[in-house]
């Protein structure tokens, strides 16, 4: 019988993504939201986080005497939690090689372009510059190079003429809070294996 996972959610700013997910799987039986964690005190999602009953814990960087005492810092709690998940919901920090290997195939990430095309900051203007006519996001396994890992899923939204980086980004934004669910559901019931880097949905 599949055992219930505790969950971790990273966030350093409101937290949209991470609301989405309480609200979208609060009533699954295998999802234990049991840590929203920060590396902003002032992020405006742990109060929301503390409004779904979950606790919260921020770390300031620049109070460690090094990066590895910050990594070990965030390390030690995940384990103290018994954290088998942690998902980056606006993480707006690289998440060290340490930490990765800590948690392998434990971190996932949600990005607003179709991987392997856009990675990181400012992406939606870049799809607007670049002239594509499909954009979306994409749940993936994080690992060392930024926005790289084997993707779990992806959805695509039509970019007009007359989109904005603003309309896109509430179009694409909309499709995240979808997919980021789903992703956690499939990893909380036992559906995800990485075979090669590729990612397979077992149905059985």
């Amino acid at each position: 019988m599949t055992k219930a996972k505790n969950v971790a959610i990273f966030i350093s700013g409101r937290g949209s993504n991470m609301e989405a997910l309480m609200h979208n799987c609060k009533d699954d039986p295998l999802i234990n939201f049991c840590l929203v964690f920060s590396n902003n005190a002032s992020a405006q999602g742990l109060e929301i986080a503390q409004n779904f009953g979950v606790e919260t814990k921020a770390f300031n960087k620049k109070e460690f005497e090094s990066a590895d005492a910050f990594d070990d810092a965030i390390i030690a709690l995940l384990r103290e939690k018994e954290i088998d998940l942690v998902c980056l919901a606006g993480y707006m920090a690289i998440v060290s090689a340490k930490v990765i290997h800590a948690f392998p195939n434990k971190i996932i990430n949600i990005h607003p372009s179709l991987l392997p095309s856009f990675p990181g900051l400012n992406v939606q203007q870049k799809a607007i510059d670049y002239g594509v006519k499909v954009a979306g996001c994409t749940v993936h396994f994080i690992d060392e190079k930024v926005d790289h890992g084997p993707i779990i899923t992806q959805k695509s939204v039509e970019v007009n003429h007359n989109d904005t980086q603003e309309t896109l980004t509430e179009k694409i934004l909309v499709q995240e809070h979808k997919i980021y669910s789903e992703a956690l559901k499939l990893f909380c019931h036992d559906k995800l294996e990485i075979i090669d880097r590729i990612v397979h949905v077992n149905n059985i």
